[in-house]
């Protein structure tokens, strides 16, 4: 009997400066989705995640706190196990960068190095970016701030060790042209590839002198190894790496990791730095890094400073582990920002998970009961042309789903492979509408016909369930042990309730008022003179002429930067069953990831025209203040996009 195949797979270590929103909360849950799908695929599955706890920032938080930083991390580091176990993520190990032997092993592989002639003592001199615990030249910074975070950065010089990036460079950019695989998406390679790597590497500092809180370089300890070097190394000590030479068995077993799953602001020291250390370390590289998007509440990336942070424990009260589960894997999509905002997990929970899903098991446990007294059997029962079509196509939906799932998950694409297991759900809900079980019932004649429907039903959903068990482990369960061995459930659960989406607003208002207060304040709302502005009158036009404009809501699939134009953003934008491309001089105000979600007021019929060389087929509408800032027209209430503007 062979062995089972191996599969290595880690999450970024999450930094330990404050509790992990949903944002961050949905790649423990991504890689958990990943994990469990591998181990129901036979592999021997390693999921690895944990805390990354050292660097100046976490110094600084723990004096502003009054307690030690090693008192600051255990307490932060509590709370992010606390929330990754409350998502009931299945990871074998959670690491921390304070335990002893990956701090003595950080010593041994920096003395490594430093022996062999790949890391050397000089100074540092640049602009440091402290939430960051990132140096930068000055043609690095982006109007003057941190390229990364956007923060103020300050002057810092000091003495240094430095790793030799551009020993290795070449080695590495042959591996990426030979590895298509090795960086997903593409255009993360890509932006890898030619701002970073192509342009040539500078030597990385990997120590500093300016604080304390961190793993001391054992033979120079007014030196403490900088961040990277000490946070990446955690994949292989984490599986018993050894830098004299004694790994253990299990580094020997599960090394090269099948898959670091990442966030894509992450992704030059995960593509670039980490291979580098590997190279120099003789270690063979991972397999494959994957840059996962960043989800995004409301219009803009998840931040304490602007108001707009979710945390998954809020979301669970509300709607429960797997309806969260389901809402943040299923609406990221592969490479472009997901959106996230209360109203979208209420529209979800009512159309996906209390109708399409919960309302399905419902009734068809319950007419189960009602007419075979929760016993059925495939009585083969389908006399004429239309009824072998329909259960040959339901059938044929069954077999094929497993297959499609396989090839997006092996492409990592899991909103598309839920996407497949609900259109499993679907395609049940449609069979109920075609054979219609309860005219069934009523001809004693059709009664084998009706005991076949349902156990169509039944096995069709069964399948259903098993394929959703690594996003929604607790509702798969719940299903199974509904449809039981033989005999179904006497009484059907309800798996999802639907919700008021006034009701839930209002519970999230009382929930944080002074959230509320802070953001009407800054909007400017409640003041006594609001701002208005008065612009020049254009001629009047009648009834006929405003009827001759098309205007519906479109919702934006996707975005990007017009190459040839300093102003201009190019959309796909739905709008019913179509896609427009629309072009929009709104460059200085939205950055393509914040358009991609949104619902969007849309000049339909406006004659296409080639802006910058690319066809554009319709407008956005927008308001522009007396500064020329410019906000996009969005509906106040949740509409389908197609929605006719009148």
């Amino acid at each position: 009997m062979s062995e089972k195949p191996k599969y290595y797979i880690t999450t970024a270590i999450a930094y330990t400066s404050g509790k992990p929103h949903i944002g961050n909360t949905y790649e423990i849950i991504l890689a958990d989705a990943v994990a469990r799908y591998k181990r129901s695929q036979g592999y021997d599955v390693f999921f690895q995640t944990g805390t990354d706890e050292h660097g100046q920032k976490i110094e600084l938080k723990a004096d502003d706190t009054g307690v030690t930083p090693k008192e600051y991390v255990d307490n932060v580091a509590g709370e992010i196990r606390r929330i990754w176990d409350l998502m009931n993520t299945s990871y074998d190990k959670f690491i921390r960068t304070t335990d002893e032997e990956h701090e003595r092993q950080v010593q041994k592989i920096f003395r490594k190095l430093y022996d062999q002639g790949d890391i050397y003592k000089g100074y540092y001199e640049g602009m440091y970016c402290t939430p960051c615990e990132s140096f930068f030249t000055e043609s690095q910074l982006v109007d003057g701030k941190c390229p990364d975070c956007g923060r103020e950065v300050s002057p810092a010089k000091e003495e240094a060790y430095f790793f030799k990036m551009s020993k290795y460079a070449d080695r590495l950019i042959e591996h990426i042209n030979a590895h298509p695989e090795f960086i997903q998406p593409v255009s993360r390679k890509n932006e890898m590839m030619n701002n970073f790597l192509l342009p040539g590497l500078q030597d990385l500092c990997v120590s500093r002198t300016s604080f304390t809180w961190g793993i001391p370089v054992d033979f120079d300890p007014r030196h403490v190894v900088y961040v990277w070097l000490d946070a990446l190394t955690n994949y292989i000590t984490g599986i018993g790496y050894d830098c004299d030479g004694e790994s253990t068995e299990q580094f020997h077993k599960d090394w090269p990791a099948d898959l670091h799953l990442i966030g894509k602001d992450i992704i030059r020291f995960h593509t670039i730095y980490w291979p580098i250390f590997l190279m120099a370390l003789e270690l063979p590289l991972p397999k494959q890094i994957f840059g996962h998007p960043w989800l995004l509440q409301g219009d803009g990336k998840m931040s304490k400073s602007k108001g707009n942070v979710l945390y998954a424990d809020e979301l669970v009260d509300f709607f429960g582990v797997d309806a969260v589960r389901y809402f943040v894997l299923h609406e990221m999509p592969f490479e472009n920002d997901g959106v996230i905002t209360w109203e979208l997990m209420v529209e979800r929970m009512n159309s996906d998970l209390a109708n399409t899903l919960g309302n399905l098991v419902n009734r068809t446990v319950s007419m189960t009961n009602k007419y075979f007294g929760g016993v059925v059997t495939d009585k083969g029962a389908a006399d004429t042309e239309e009824e072998r079509s329909v259960d040959a196509d339901l059938k044929a939906v069954v077999e094929n789903t497993p297959k499609v799932v396989d090839a997006k998950m092996n492409d990592l694409r899991v909103a598309d492979a839920i996407t497949e297991i609900f259109n499993l759900f679907k395609r049940c809900n449609k069979y109920i509408d075609e054979t219609l079980p309860w005219a069934l019932a009523k001809d004693e004649a059709k009664k084998d016909r009706l005991e076949t429907v349902l156990y169509n039903l039944i096995e069709s959903i069964r399948a259903g369930a098993v394929l959703i068990e690594p996003f929604m482990p607790e509702t798969s369960g719940r299903i199974l042990s509904q449809l039981g061995d033989g005999k179904v459930t006497e009484k059907p659960e309800i798996l999802f309730a639907r919700l008021d989406v006034n009701e839930v607003m209002k519970k999230v208002e009382e929930l944080h008022p002074q959230e509320e207060a802070d953001e009407s304040k800054a909007d400017g709302a409640g003041e006594s003179d609001a701002a208005v502005i008065d612009i020049e009158a254009k001629p009047e036009i009648t009834f006929e002429d405003f009827g001759k404009m098309q205007f519906q809501v479109g919702e934006i699939i996707a975005c990007e930067e017009v190459k040839k134009s300093k102003k201009l953003l190019c959309s796909q934008v739905k709008i019913g069953s179509q896609v427009k491309q629309i072009v929009s001089g709104i460059k200085a105000h939205y950055k393509p990831e914040e358009m991609v979600g949104k619902k969007v007021m849309v000049l339909v019929n406006l004659k296409p025209a080639r802006l910058a060389g690319v066809l554009s087929e319709g407008m956005l509408l927008c308001a522009e203040d007396a500064d020329g800032k410019l906000a996009l027209m969005t509906p106040e209430k949740e509409m389908p996009a197609g929605a006719e503007i009148c």
